[in-house]
């Protein structure tokens, strides 16, 4: 009797297993959409109109694929998994990834090495994240918002491998980070364009962008990207980039936009080499604690081997403006290959202001700056005011900031302050209050397309643009004035 117990008991574990594997595909070559999956295995799918409903776990063969091209709704049971271990292409208008009850996600996406995937214009929400193992990956235009830790912890866009293209995404209120890398590989992804906001909601201490070391001969390239923090959690940066293990960092971080984290954009570690450029970095000071963090760009290495050119930064209203740390270098403008033209504003705490912290030994280049954008044109006085360097502490490098140049703050731009613009990000109602001379503003596509042009007054304008999510260059013109500036729509 107890040996024909124990032969059941085996012979439903084993049933058992098998069901807690949900569907696989037959690995046969084929190409599947989701109603030849209903027909397949309706107790794992099934259909009502354009929703469909997946209550078992659901696997793709390493040569089969699955194909998404009309708008769908597909509601995924509590803590279901969809794995991918060949094709997965997403290029529906809208289609949407969603928990059946919103109280209790599905555990997320999948998507092992060599799998291929290519996701358009979807609804990723309320689950428990993309975990990329494979090194073609492919997201754009999607909405990526409210998910969860689950089969992604350290992200909701995990990355492993590759040279992923993250691209005009928006990704937001995420309980973890938005996009990170395993500090042990080696990943050089394109992020592009996104609107990435309010991410970690757990308040773990990690930023919104998160990755570790990079390909040798390929950099990370994190490039016009908006990133907003929520004022309420006081752990969460901006940017990192962090070597840890003994790789590398080769990255490229222009144009960016960064407001209201834990800090603005920090690279850690040596054997690092990283362009900053034309990033806009402001109120990064949401922890409030000086010697926690709080800097717009902040180095830090213990040994000698991280280096940084930094040019047309615009730096203001930060704890620190810039500190670089340990071993780190910095070279902030010179005479030969760096035009410099950083611009620092109102970075400081405890009552004193520091554009530049210079807590190494190093000599660091930093010609050709506006230290003090209030008080433009600015003496070699003004900048020294704002600077720590050896002049302060002798253990401290040099700083070399003699010229100091605000010229390039040109006309356009010290009229452009005369303009309050609000409220940026906005859903496409924008207030313009001027006191200058703007009688037109020219909108543009991120391309450069001309969409629409509007006419001003002086004082109050209230308009609705009536544009999708994005990121757009709004022109402003007077008679002898131009301005430019960058609106993000959500």
């Amino acid at each position: 009797m107890k040996q024909q117990l124990l032969s059941l008991f085996i012979a439903f574990g084993f049933v058992g297993i098998l069901s807690a594997q949900g569907y696989i595909t037959p690995d046969t070559s084929t190409t599947y959409t989701l109603d030849d999956l209903v027909a397949l295995s309706p107790s794992t799918i099934s259909v009502t109109g354009t929703t469909y409903t997946l209550v078992d776990d659901l696997t793709i063969s390493t040569t089969d694929t699955l194909i998404i091209s009309t708008d769908v709704t597909l509601e995924i049971g509590a803590d279901i998994r969809i794995t991918i271990y060949g094709t997965f292409n997403v290029d529906a208008n809208n289609a949407i990834f969603t928990a059946i009850d919103t109280a209790t996600p599905y555990d997320g996406f999948r998507f092992e090495e060599f799998s291929e995937i290519n996701i358009q214009n979807a609804t990723i929400q309320y689950g428990g994240g993309l975990r990329v193992l494979t090194e073609t990956f492919t997201i754009n235009n999607c909405l990526v918002t409210n998910n969860v830790s689950g089969v992604s912890s350290g992200a909701v866009i995990s990355l492993s491998r590759g040279m992923a293209q993250i691209t005009n995404n928006t990704i937001s209120f995420n309980d973890t980070a938005a996009i990170s890398s395993g500090a042990n590989n080696a990943v050089s992804p394109y992020i592009f364009n996104n609107y990435i906001e309010g991410n970690n909601q757990a308040n773990s201490n990690r930023p919104q962008i998160n990755m570790g070391t990079t390909m040798i001969d390929n950099p990370i390239q994190i490039i016009q990207n908006t990133i907003i923090g929520d004022r309420n959690l006081d752990m969460v940066g901006g940017i990192a980039v962090s070597n840890f293990v003994g790789g590398t960092i080769n990255a490229i971080i222009d144009d960016n936009i960064i407001t209201d984290n834990r800090y603005g954009l920090t690279i850690l570690g040596n054997n690092a080499f990283a362009y900053v450029r034309n990033n806009i970095i402001e109120d990064n000071d949401t922890q409030g604690i000086p010697l926690d963090g709080g800097s717009g760009i902040s180095l830090y290495t213990n040994a000698a081997g991280l280096e940084a050119i930094a040019s047309g930064n615009e730096i203001r209203r930060n704890l620190w403006g810039i500190t670089v740390i340990g071993q780190a270098s910095i070279n902030l403008g010179d005479n030969i290959d760096n035009i410099g033209q950083n611009v620092f504003s109102e970075n400081g705490n405890d009552g004193a202001t520091y554009a530049l912290y210079n807590n190494t030994a190093n000599s660091i280049m930093a010609m050709h700056n506006c230290w003090d954008e209030a008080n433009a044109p600015n003496t070699l006085a003004d900048a020294e005011a704002v600077i720590s360097h050896q002049n302060d502490d002798p253990s401290l490098g040099l700083v070399t900031f003699d010229p100091v140049n605000c010229a390039f703050l040109s006309v356009e731009d010290l009229d452009f302050n005369q303009l309050a613009m609000y409220p940026n990000p906005t859903d496409g109602q924008l207030n313009l209050d001027q006191n200058t001379s703007f009688n037109q503003m020219n909108v543009y596509s991120i391309e450069g397309k001309l969409i629409m042009t509007k006419n001003l007054q002086m004082g109050s304008n209230e308009m609705n643009l009536e544009l999708n999510s994005g990121i757009y260059i709004l022109e402003f013109h007077g008679e002898n004035n131009k301005a430019i500036k960058k609106l993000v729509v959500k």
